[in-house]
């Protein structure tokens, strides 16, 4: 059914409680990567038992953790086909370390509504607080409805403004590799799309293999950016972000080039083997 702009502008989501623990924080640090040196004292940290350090890209996955069913996209004046439904962007902004374990309640709003023509960027906000009402972290989201658009609303900016500069020589270049069983491991975390995990599924929508979770990328590529410009302290960021750009195949080394600008850093993640095709585009990284 078509997107009702009117209502879904602004409507506010029933509010949600769930919980979560050093276990979920410890598995969800494997998905991205952690622990492949375990000699490594400055991986150890987010692997350790009981109080692990937290990268706050896990508030982004916090709440849908323990989900083994594919979601449902409908809400207040929207009601889509989840196979039309692509993730565009992802970010967070934490006032502090978000804590190994914990209960929070997050409440989602709809914030705007994107008219691309052929499809809808559909934006949304949610706030996380714990049991005391203390803001643990902030969340934005925008997912790409493809046939959804065509209302005649605002098409929204064209998303070069916070491009990575390629006027001059990158601060940062880092490889990033990933395993082969990166996706199949990744999808305990909470997302089940047998896209990332049945070989029959990813060649019946066009791709020659399963394909990596677009928020393993941006939770690997958050992790390289705080362990090489943080020495791997998590407190040091207050937030993150990126658009989703193009697949990444399991097993794949990514490229991360980051350019520092005033106080933040904004970098892009390639994948160098496919002639630098783009996996993630309009990284921020923001410093404390």
């Amino acid at each position: 059914m078509p997107i009702n702009v009117e209502e879904a502008i602004g409507a506010e989501l029933d509010p949600v409680e769930f919980s979560w623990n050093s276990s979920d924080v410890q598995l969800y640090h494997l998905g991205l990567g952690a622990g492949g040196d375990p000699m490594d004292r400055r991986e150890l940290r987010y692997l350790a038992d009981v109080t692990p350090q937290v990268l706050p890209t896990f508030g982004n996955v916090a709440q849908s953790f323990h989900m083994t069913e594919p979601p449902a996209v409908r809400f207040p004046g929207i009601d889509i086909e989840l196979s039309k439904v692509l993730h565009a962007s992802e970010a967070v902004t934490a006032p502090g370390p978000i804590p190994p374990s914990g209960t929070g309640t997050a409440v989602t709003r709809f914030t705007e509504i994107w008219d691309k023509g052929k499809a809808a960027v559909i934006w949304s906000e949610t706030t996380v607080a714990d049991p005391n009402g203390t803001l643990l972290w902030t969340q934005k989201r925008s997912i790409f409805a493809r046939g959804e658009g065509g209302f005649g609303g605002d098409r929204g900016p064209s998303g070069s403004e916070s491009a990575a500069p390629s006027d001059r020589a990158p601060d940062l270049e880092l490889s990033v590799p990933t395993s082969p069983a990166q996706a199949l491991l990744y999808r305990m975390c909470g997302d089940r799309n047998p896209l990332h995990s049945d070989p029959d599924f990813a060649a019946a929508a066009g791709f020659p293999r399963p394909i990596l979770h677009g928020l393993c990328t941006y939770g690997m590529t958050c992790k390289a950016l705080v362990d090489n410009l943080l020495d791997g302290d998590v407190s040091g960021l207050r937030s993150y972000g990126a658009r989703m750009a193009g697949v990444v195949f399991p097993g794949e080394t990514l490229r991360v080039t980051a350019w520092k600008t005033d106080d933040k850093f904004n970098a892009v993640v390639t994948a160098p083997e496919r002639d630098n095709a783009v996996a993630l585009a309009g990284v921020e990284f923001v410093p404390a």
